[in-house]
């Protein structure tokens, strides 16, 4: 098939503090979250001065990637939209119209399977489709959390943040791999029905372990973060915060945490690691270094390319994993009917 454009698909965030709470709105809305709840998360972003890097981080890629188009002669242009903030995908995709694009890749910001990861991305491909008449096809390209240039810029994110501690802790350091935690009972249903489930965690297991074996690395842990539900509903555990306390009893002087799930350092991984995860090391008397994320690296941008170049012209799938990959589709269609089935989300906004 032939592809006009590439669409970046991501979260969004805030870039002004005027942004913040209307940003926080998009995404709980139909959640019934109280006012109070918000106003606490608006806080954290003020912090940050009302700003998420997420929007810069993303635009830095899309320069990275077209200048990766532009050495190796792929004639494609780059859009970039969000599910909750702006550039909002739907105006994005009217705007693809109005500039002539019939049929596009979409590339998402999340390696992964399961809703979140997945699903909730064809959702937003047809939502914004339904939303825009004359909308160009759309077609999201896979999954890849296993990819060889994501694997290797993950590995060598931890090695630089070894060397960042102090040689008396370096031998000792624990690492430590967090990615998003989502409902017990979502990852549960992860995958096709006929899959066996708990997609998102096998695959963010499978992660950890390759990257973990090409740092260098025999002995890891892998734990959740920034979970958002109410305390009644069970996610996958244990979180960050609480581990610590584990690996400090464990004899541990130090802790590098990679945040595997993440592919570039918005608000969740500079809160909930840069703030609250060091600052729980601080009362622990844990050294805690934090590896970088590989939106940032050149190589991510590769990976992207390569991405596209299995869809424009049958380049062959580069993996290192072995559990199962889905999600490709057209227009938004999904890999399988109820797969990965949306979960009952009651409760906190993410942080």
């Amino acid at each position: 098939m032939t592809y006009d454009a590439l669409l970046l698909l991501s979260f969004g965030g805030p870039e002004r503090p005027a942004d913040v709470r209307p940003f926080l709105e998009n995404v709980t809305r139909g959640r019934g979250v109280p006012p109070e709840r918000l106003d606490e998360v608006v806080e954290h972003y003020l912090h940050f001065g009302g700003v998420s890097p997420i929007n810069r981080l993303n635009r830095d890629i899309i320069t990275a990637v077209e200048a990766e188009f532009a050495s190796a002669g792929t004639d494609l242009p780059v859009y970039f939209g969000n599910r909750n903030w702006h550039p909002m995908v739907e105006d994005t995709v009217a705007r693809m119209r109005d500039d002539g694009v019939r049929s596009a890749l979409v590339f998402p910001t999340s390696a992964w399977g399961g809703y979140s990861g997945c699903r909730q991305y064809h959702e937003d491909v047809a939502r914004a489709r339904a939303a825009v008449d004359g909308a160009p096809e759309l077609t999201k390209v896979r999954q890849y959390y296993d990819h060889p240039l994501l694997v290797a810029a993950v590995a060598e994110a931890i090695v630089a943040a070894r060397q960042q501690l102090p040689e008396a802790q370096r031998a000792d350091a624990r690492l430590v791999f967090t990615a998003h935690s989502v409902p017990v009972a979502a990852d549960a249903s992860a995958g096709p029905p006929s899959g066996g489930g708990r997609l998102y965690s096998r695959q963010v297991a499978e992660a950890a372990r390759l990257s973990a074996a090409a740092a260098g690395v025999d002995e890891y842990d892998v734990v959740w973060q920034s979970r958002s539900g109410p305390p009644q509903v069970p996610w996958l555990e244990p979180d960050i915060c609480d581990h610590l306390d584990a690996v400090a009893a464990s004899g541990a002087t130090a802790v590098i945490v990679c945040p595997v799930g993440f592919v570039s350092d918005h608000l969740e991984v500079i809160w909930d690691l840069d703030t609250e995860a060091r600052d729980r090391s601080a009362e622990l008397g844990l050294g805690f270094v934090r590896a970088g994320t590989p939106g940032t690296d050149r190589r991510f941008a590769r990976l992207i390319a390569e991405l596209v170049a299995e869809q424009t012209e049958g380049a062959p799938a580069r993996r290192l994993g072995v559990e199962p990959l889905y999600g490709v589709g057209t227009n938004g269609a999904l890999c399988a009917i109820d797969c990965c089935a949306p979960p009952r989300r009651p409760g906190r906004p993410p942080r």
